[in-house]
């Protein structure tokens, strides 16, 4: 597996008592390209009486992209958004120098009394250094503006960035791609040409093979573009790319903070501690900064 370079298995963790898979930061990998955060929630049965509700919580220095396969999540932030995602549509939240928000369930759903499926990805994109202190802003994308095209039995859907001659309409800061791809026949994968910078291949469902071992779902592969080995992804899976180019300089994480600076990893912790950070008129939810 030398020319795939790495392989990351989803690892378990609690937020707001919904199940999730962390893929990154990892030990041996904390980022691929500028991606430095991606988890995987559910997918989970919620309702009639367990919800997602993740209460109020502060970001810096990056940018959460919210992408779901199944369910829907309002999203509620201290700029005044209000957006309910479906499946297949991104939330782009950018944080810039600060910004507080909520994601839960949606009223109706909770109103519903009936069961359903929460499935999706959670995913955080470092800002480029000379932006970590620009305003937050917020953008949704509907699935029906992604760039989409078909190859060879594989469906792809350009979810962020650049990639295969195409860019999508999610305002992002930096060389990165994420890209959506379900297979119907088995399906001969090429990222060099195509794609540039690192890559992380996410299998949702199904599997892939890579240098000829078989790699399946719950795993991310990491390499370079440039030196992904041969890799045949199975009919009937489904898979996530992320990647692009990396940043010159080291970036910081500490709870939902990431910077190029300790200093200012440091004063948003002091911030939130004090409660004078930024926070969301008409919620007095407090999520605690962890000891």
């Amino acid at each position: 597996m030398s020319n795939t370079g790495l392989i990351i298995e989803e690892r378990s963790r609690d937020i707001g008592d919904f199940l999730v898979g962390r893929l990154i930061p990892f030990r041996k990998k904390r980022m691929v390209g500028p991606f430095i955060f991606i988890d995987h929630m559910g997918p989970e049965a919620l309702g009639p009486e367990k919800y997602m509700d993740v209460d109020q919580h502060p970001h810096i220095g990056l940018s959460t992209l919210t992408y779901l396969m199944e369910g829907e999540l309002q999203h509620l932030d201290g700029i005044g958004t209000n957006q309910t995602i479906l499946p297949g549509s991104v939330n782009w939240m950018v944080a810039g120098k600060g910004v507080t928000h909520t994601e839960r369930t949606p009223q109706h759903l909770r109103a519903s009394n009936t069961e359903f499926t929460m499935h999706g990805y959670q995913i955080w994109v470092a800002l480029p250094k000379e932006l970590e202190d620009i305003e937050p802003e917020f953008y949704h994308i509907e699935a029906d503006a992604l760039p989409a095209w078909q190859d060879r039995g594989a469906d792809f859907k350009l979810v962020a960035g650049k990639g295969y001659g195409k860019e999508s309409p999610v305002p992002v800061h930096s060389e990165l791609f994420m890209i959506d791809i379900k297979t119907t026949t088995d399906y001969q994968f090429k990222a060099a040409g195509n794609l540039s910078g690192e890559i992380g291949i996410t299998i949702v469902t199904g599997s892939v093979t890579a240098c000829g071992d078989v790699i399946e779902a719950g795993n991310m592969l990491v390499s370079k573009t440039e030196d992904v080995c041969d890799i045949t992804i199975k009919a009937g899976s489904h898979i996530l790319i992320f990647g692009g180019e990396p940043f010159p300089e080291e970036r910081h994480i500490y709870w939902n903070f990431v910077s190029h600076s300790k200093d200012k990893i440091e004063a948003a912790k002091e911030a939130w501690k004090d409660k004078t950070f930024p926070m969301m008129e008409n919620d007095d939810t407090y999520v605690a900064l962890p000891e």
